[in-house]
C-alpha cells in the first residue's frame, strides 16, 4: 500500500475544508459526513453486483494456506512454534449466491506437544466478505457482528473518511485509488467491528477489510482479541474477489494472565481464477473434503515450512496495526475480551518454586488492565526457609510503534549471579527437592526501575533503563534435597551487599521466529555507581541459525563478551562453567572482569518428533582478576570468598547426544577438553525457560 504523494486534488479539498466553518469541516470529513455515508452506501450497493452481473455465471479458483499455532510473549517479540498446517482449496461460485469450497489438500507438523484442532473456517477462504453477519470459529468466536456495508448498518456504525491511498495490486496493470473509511461502533454493548475498509474510488468495490472486534463480540471467554485482513483482487479487469487473507487469534486463561499466550494466525492466498467455465452441477454450498488418503497424498507446490521462512510468523503491516488504530478509533476504551482484573503469573515458577536461600516460596499476583496499552501488576509472596515476603508493583505502557514505559518496585526479588538461566525454573526446583542440586547463585534487590523502549524499524530496537536498588547477599536455609538428607547443597556465594544506582543501553535484534535462516544480536551498555565507586560494563551477543528448508538439520553458533572496570561489585563479574556455558566443568567455577563464549549446536532429525540426534561444542574464557592469594588493591570482595578462578586461558568442550520428545528434553556426554571431565548434561528446550 503507497499513500498518494503530492496530490493537487488532496491538497486543494484540504485548503478548501479548512477554509470552512468548523461546523462545516466536522460535516465534510468528521464522523458521518455526508461523503463518508455516501461512499458506504455506494459500497452496500456494489456488493450486490455479483448476484447482478450476468456476465459473471460462475468461477472457481485455487487457495493455499497455513495456519500456524504459536507461544508469543507479552513483553517481546520472541513466539515459539508449535503447529503448522498447511491446507490446499478448491473454490466455486455460481449466482445467486452459491459459494462452495473443498479441501483437497492437507497435512500438519507439530514442533511441540499438542491437542489443537482448528474450527473449519480457520482452514479456509471468506469468499463473501463475510456476508451481511460476520460469524467466526463457527460462531464458537464471534457471531452476529454486523457487516459495515450490510443493508442498515447505520443504525450500527459511524463512518469517516480517513485518507485517499494508492494501492497496486500484483493482478492489475494500474495502479488502484482507493478510500480508506474509517469504522467504529455507535455503542460498545454491542457485538460490532472496529477498523478500516478500502473503497475502489471508481467502482465502489470493497478493496480491503482491517478491523478487529468491541469486546462484548467475543463468544469464547478465552479470547483477547482477534484480527483480519482481507484483501480483494481486480481480475479479468472487472471482478472484485479474493486475493489474500489473514487472521490472527490469541487467547489466554479468563481467569490468569500468564507470561505466554496462545496464537493462531493463518495466511490464505487464492489465485488460478477460471470464469464462466463449467463448475460441479450439484455445487453444494459450505465445505466439504475429500477422503483423509487423498488430501495427505496431495503435491503441495511449496513445503510446509517455506512460507514461515518466508515470512516469518509476524502479520502483515495493516494487521499489525489494526488495533492500535482501533484504539484511537475508540479513544483507547478496552479492546480486549479478557477480564480487566486477573491472577497474574509472570511464570510457573513465580506461583512455587524450591531453592537453597528460599527453601519453599510461593507466590501469587493481580493484573489490572483498563485499555489496551496500559497494565498494573502486583505480585508477591512468602519464601518460608528465611521467614520473608518479597513483592512488585509494576505499571506498564506498550507504546506499540512509539515508546513505551515501564515503572518496577520490588522488595527482595531474587535475581541470579549467572549470565543467564542454567534450567527452566520448574526444573530446577524439581533438581534441588530430589537431588539436592540447585543451579542458581541467588542474592536478593529493592528498589526501582525505569525502562523505557522504542523500536527501530521493523526488527529492532532500543531500550534505556534507570534502577536505584539495594542488594542483599542470600543465605543457606537449605542444608540438603527435601526428600533426600544425604544429597548436601552447596554453599550460597555471597554479593557485596549496598546500593546500586545505573543507567542501562541496550540495542536488541530478536530471532523472534524459528525459521531456517535468521540472526540476532543485543549489545547492552551499563554504568552504574557502588559504595562509592563507578563501573562501566559493556556486553555484545550475536546468534546465527542456519537450517535446512524442512528444518530438519539445525546449526546455531552464539557468541558472547563482555567486561566490567574494577570497582563494580561481585554481583557484576561473570561467571562461567558447566550447565548453560560451559559443559564438562564445575558449575560456574570460572570468574572474571572479563569473558569470551562461544557455542555451537548442530542438530540432525532422526525420527520425528521422538529423537534428533546432537553434536554440541563450547568454548569460552575469563580473565581480570587477581589471585586470591595475591595482594590486591582493591577492597575485598565477596567473590573472594566463592571458591572460584580465572580460566586460565581458553576452556574447550565437546560432546554430542541426543533430544527427546520434540527438543523439549536434551542429553548429551561432553567432556571438558582441558582440565574438565565426562560429564552428563541435560538440558531443556530454551522457549520454556521464562515460561516455567
Amino acid at each position: 500500500m503507497r499513500r498518494a504523494p503530492g496530490s493537487w486534488v488532496c491538497a486543494l479539498v484540504a485548503l478548501l475544508v479548512a477554509a470552512l466553518p468548523a461546523e462545516a469541516q466536522s460535516q465534510a470529513v468528521g464522523w458521518n459526513s455526508p461523503r463518508a455515508l455516501e461512499l458506504i452506501e455506494r459500497a452496500r450497493q456494489r456488493r450486490l453486483l455479483p448476484q447482478q452481473d450476468t456476465t459473471l455465471r460462475n468461477y472457481s479458483a485455487q487457495a493455499e494456506g497455513f495456519v500456524y499455532f504459536y507461544l508469543d510473549r507479552r513483553d517481546s517479540e520472541e513466539r515459539t512454534l508449535v503447529k503448522v498446517d498447511q491446507v490446499a482449496l478448491e473454490l466455486f461460485w455460481r449466482p445467486p449466491d452459491v459459494s462452495s469450497q473443498r479441501i483437497v489438500g492437507l497435512r500438519d507438523v507439530s514442533r511441540l506437544p499438542n491437542r489443537m484442532h482448528y474450527h473449519l473456517d480457520h482452514l479456509t477462504v471468506v469468499q463473501d466478505g463475510f456476508g451481511d453477519m460476520i460469524r467466526m470459529g463457527d460462531g464458537d468466536e464471534v457471531r452476529d457482528v454486523p457487516h459495515p456495508a450490510a443493508p442498515g448498518s447505520d443504525a450500527t456504525y459511524e463512518f469517516r473518511l480517513a485518507d485517499s491511498l494508492t494501492l497496486r495490486l500484483p493482478n492489475a496493470s494500474q495502479a488502484i485509488r482507493v478510500y480508506e473509511l474509517e469504522v467504529r461502533p455507535l455503542r460498545m454493548d454491542r457485538p460490532a467491528l472496529v477498523g478500516s475498509v478500502f473503497v475502489d474510488r471508481a467502482s465502489a468495490a470493497i478493496v480491503r477489510m482491517s478491523f478487529t472486534f468491541t469486546p462484548v463480540s467475543y463468544v469464547d471467554p478465552r479470547l483477547d482479541y482477534i484480527s483480519v485482513s482481507l484483501d480483494n483482487g481486480l481480475w479479468e479487469g472487472r471482478y472484485w474477489l479474493p486475493n489474500e487473507q489473514t487472521l490472527q487469534i490469541r487467547r489466554q486463561i479468563p481467569e490468569l494472565d500468564f507470561a505466554a499466550g496462545a496464537v493462531i494466525q493463518g495466511r490464505m492466498r487464492i489465485s488460478d481464477y477460471v470464469f464462466n467455465d463449467s463448475v460441479p452441477r450439484r455445487l453444494r454450498a459450505g465445505v466439504s473434503a475429500v477422503p483423509p488418503a487423498q488430501r495427505a497424498a496431495f503435491d503441495f507446490e511449496r513445503g510446509i515450512y517455506d512460507d514461515l521462512n518466508d515470512a516469518g510468523l509476524s502479520p502483515p503491516p495493516d494487521l499489525d496495526e489494526v488495533r492500535r488504530r482501533a484504539a484511537e478509533l475508540l479513544a483507547t476504551r478496552r479492546l480486549s475480551g479478557l477480564p480487566r482484573i486477573r491472577l497474574g503469573l509472570g511464570s510457573a515458577s513465580s506461583a512455587l518454586r524450591y531453592n537453597r536461600a528460599e527453601g519453599i516460596a510461593a507466590g501469587a499476583g493481580l493484573v489490572y488492565a483498563p485499555g489496551p496499552q496500559l497494565r498494573l501488576n502486583i505480585a508477591g509472596g512468602y519464601a518460608f526457609g528465611p521467614d520473608r515476603p518479597w513483592g512488585a508493583i509494576e505499571a506498564a505502557s506498550n507504546g506499540g510503534s512509539a515508546t513505551g514505559a515501564s515503572l518496577r518496585a520490588t522488595y527482595r526479588d531474587t535475581r541470579d549471579l549467572g549470565l543467564a538461566p542454567a534450567l527452566p525454573g520448574v526444573i530446577n526446583t524439581l533438581s534441588a527437592l530430589i537431588i539436592g542440586r540447585d543451579y542458581t547463585d541467588p542474592y536478593y534487590a529493592t528498589g526501582a526501575r525505569l525502562r523505557l523502549t522504542r523500536p527501530l524499524g521493523v526488527s529492532m530496537r532500543i531500550d534505556v533503563e534507570l534502577a536505584g536498588e539495594r542488594h542483599a547477599s542470600a543465605g543457606l536455609t537449605q542444608d540438603a534435597a527435601l526428600f533426600d538428607d544425604s544429597r548436601r547443597f552447596r554453599p550460597v556465594r555471597e554479593i557485596d551487599d549496598g546500593d546500586l544506582s545505573s543507567v542501562r543501553f541496550a540495542l536488541r535484534r530478536p530471532m523472534p521466529d524459528p525459521r531456517a535462516d535468521d540472526w540476532g544480536a543485543a549489545i547492552d551498555a551499563e554504568i552504574g555507581a557502588f559504595d562509592g565507586g563507578y563501573y562501566f560494563r559493556p556486553t555484545a551477543r550475536i546468534s546465527l541459525r542456519r537450517s535446512s528448508a524442512d528444518l530438519e538439520r539445525v546449526l546455531t553458533l552464539a557468541a558472547s563478551a563482555g567486561m566490567v572496570t574494577a570497582d563494580a561489585p561481585s554481583q557484576r563479574l561473570f561467571l562461567l562453567g558447566g550447565t548453560g556455558t560451559l559443559p564438562g566443568y564445575a558449575f560456574r567455577a570460572f570468574t572474571g572482569r572479563r569473558y569470551v563464549l562461544m557455542d555451537v549446536q548442530a542438530t540432525q532429525t532422526v525420527l520425528d518428533p521422538w529423537l534428533r540426534l546432537r553434536a554440541v561444542g563450547a568454548i569460552g574464557a575469563t580473565a581480570g582478576l587477581p589471585a586470591v592469594d595475591a595482594p590486591i588493591s582493591d577492597p575485598v570482595r565477596a567473590w573472594q570468598t566463592w571458591n572460584v578462578q580465572g580460566s586460565d586461558g581458553l576452556r574447550a568442550s565437546l560432546g554430542g547426544g541426543v533430544s527427546l520428545f520434540w527438543d523439549v528434553l536434551r542429553a548429551d556426554v561432553v567432556r571438558g577438553l582441558n582440565g574438565g571431565a565426562w560429564r552428563l548434561v541435560l538440558t531443556f528446550h530454551p522457549d520454556l525457560l521464562d515460561i516455567s
